[in-house]
């Protein structure tokens, strides 16, 4: 749940530095779960182990550039359980080698990371009403303006089958999708971690390093 909180908190915290302070006068420029918790959300969290929380309001006509400034608002919430799984890791590495680390804590900081990095990815697929759509909705406007409207429209009814449809069935199309994706991060983010306690980082390190995640990921997994 806080994972969800923190995503939110991040919508509302950006939208409020772009100019619009909706979700701030609504209450949600916190990291009170209480004030982002969505019931039917939460009920599905429960039952079913995918849920959501209330969206964030956001008021384009005070937005200083409503095209761009939608576009930051919407990336904040992935990025921000981005961060929050770079974060676990720096726990981790703070903890390895000190005897605090049980196997429980390690489990926990692990199961952390994939929950915030499965979020992350989940919600830049680009589809309504999820962040995907309003990053990418801008390019696709230009583009091709009616698959534009499209995703849009009928995005959230897509979106609800294919989880049902996972959910019945036991098998997610959905997941399919994402788990190279989450793979891919899961073993960046880690490798970061233990490459960083090693040495120092620097740009060129990181663009060895990505290559080097990159290759060994596609050689993995494909």
């Amino acid at each position: 749940m806080f994972a969800l909180s923190f995503h939110e908190f991040a919508h509302a915290w950006m939208a409020s530095k772009c100019g619009d302070n909706t979700a701030a006068r609504m209450g949600r420029l916190t990291l009170n779960p209480m004030a982002h918790l969505d019931v039917m959300g939460s009920m599905m969290i429960l039952f079913v182990g995918f849920g959501w929380a209330k969206p964030v309001p956001v008021d384009g006509r005070n937005l200083e550039n409503p095209r761009v400034d939608m576009m930051k608002v919407a990336a904040a919430g992935p990025l921000s359980n981005l961060l929050l799984a770079m974060l676990a890791g720096m726990v981790f590495r703070l903890l390895n080698g000190t005897g605090l680390l049980s196997e429980s804590i390690y489990l926990l900081i692990l199961y952390f990371t994939q929950i915030n990095i499965a979020l992350a990815v989940f919600n830049l697929i680009p589809v309504a009403p999820l962040d995907g759509s309003q990053i990418f909705s801008a390019y696709l406007m230009r583009k091709n303006p009616q698959l534009a409207w499209k995703i849009q429209s009928y995005g959230p009814q897509v979106l609800f089958g294919l989880i049902l449809f996972g959910y019945i069935t036991g098998f997610s199309i959905l997941w399919l999708f994402m788990r190279p994706f989450v793979n891919f991060f899961m073993i960046l983010f880690w490798y970061i971690i233990f490459v960083t306690s090693m040495t120092s980082i620097t740009m060129k390190n990181m663009k060895i390093i990505f290559f080097r995640v990159f290759f060994y990921f596609f050689y993995k997994f494909f």
